[in-house]
């Protein structure tokens, strides 16, 4: 089970909202490159970044921030961001200065055809992001409620060949209400790639459950605000999972 710690920036800080609102955001800290050096020295083995000036404004605008952390980690582990990318030339800007993996959300869902350009070009680095509720997929930073089905939709992503999903409820995310599993893994029993699942972890209980559903597909996990508040200690959820892996190896 890969653990994924968050640091999703506004205004070049490293901040937390609850569930997507950016007038409900808190700071956590000002120097981002250091929280990604923290969580690297804890065991951290990807790190997931979110540009949430980026998903409002439709273009990316912490560049600056990320580039610190790419730089601070030296590349020595996979970095995967989302947040305000909308073409071809974003993706292949991040992928050009370090990043592994880019996230693709609303315009995955407005804009399918983006979505099959972006797989075919940069093949294994493209990862769709599906935040719904109650099954409907939410798209603009969580404002906006639409008709389509989560599963379907992921069906029709994973044909374009997408390398991974991460599945978010957003009416848990950052409110430390614990993940949904059932929602989770209903998801990955309907696609072949892997699914991380996002939202609502909120101690060493839900790691249990996700280890526990790990042969179903659920591949990893995003944390965000349990880390920051600390009702989960990083290092210590990263070698409980790591046990039950060699436990079921």
């Amino acid at each position: 089970m890969l653990l994924i710690p968050a640091i999703d920036l506004k205004d070049g800080h490293c901040v937390r909202l609850r569930q997507g609102d950016l007038d409900d955001a808190t700071v956590f800290s000002e120097d981002p490159a250091a929280m990604a050096t923290q969580w690297i020295d804890q065991g951290a083995r990807r790190l997931h970044l979110v540009d949430l000036n980026g998903a409002v404004a439709g273009i990316p605008k912490n560049r600056d921030a990320i580039a610190d952390i790419v730089a601070a980690t030296d590349e020595d582990i996979p970095i995967q961001i989302g947040g305000g990318i909308r073409d071809l030339d974003t993706i292949e800007y991040y992928l050009d200065h370090g990043i592994s993996y880019v996230i693709i959300g609303t315009a995955a869902v407005k804009d399918p055809g983006f979505l099959s350009d972006a797989c075919s070009a940069f093949p294994g680095h493209i990862i769709v992001g599906l935040d719904a509720r109650d099954g409907k997929v939410a798209t603009d930073g969580w404002s906006k409620l639409t008709r389509h089905d989560v599963l379907d939709l992921a069906r029709k992503f994973e044909d374009y060949g997408c390398e991974g999903i991460i599945y978010t409820d957003i009416g848990r995310d950052g409110m430390l209400s614990g993940v949904n599993i059932e929602a989770t893994v209903r998801l990955a029993h309907h696609v072949r790639i892997p699914v991380i699942a996002s939202g609502g972890v909120a101690s060493l209980d839900d790691i249990r459950a996700l280890c526990q559903v790990e042969a179903d597909g659920v591949e990893g996990a995003i944390l965000g605000r349990s880390l920051y508040e600390g009702t989960l200690d990083f290092a210590e959820a990263q070698a409980f999972a790591d046990n039950q892996d060699a436990t079921q190896a």
